[in-house]
């Protein structure tokens, strides 16, 4: 059944979301990104003790493209 909307505002919209008024019957966002981190850095909890000595990331990345993405 069609919706009657009336005044919309939009502030921002931020990447790989979805802005839809009305019907509508799939939506599907996607996003890719790539993460680098050094040894150590996405722990959780509370009273870690993290003790790495020397830690070194290797961001290079000579072929650019790990895995394409594709939508149907």
């Amino acid at each position: 059944m069609p919706a009657v909307v009336g005044a919309v505002k939009v502030l921002s919209i931020a990447t790989s979301s979805i802005f839809n008024i009305g019907d509508v019957y799939a939506m599907s966002p996607f996003s890719e990104a790539k993460t680098f981190a050094g040894g150590g850095s996405f722990n959780t909890g509370d009273g870690l003790r993290i003790s790495l000595g020397h830690s070194a990331t290797n961001v290079y990345d000579k072929d650019h493209f790990d895995q394409s993405i594709s939508t149907l």
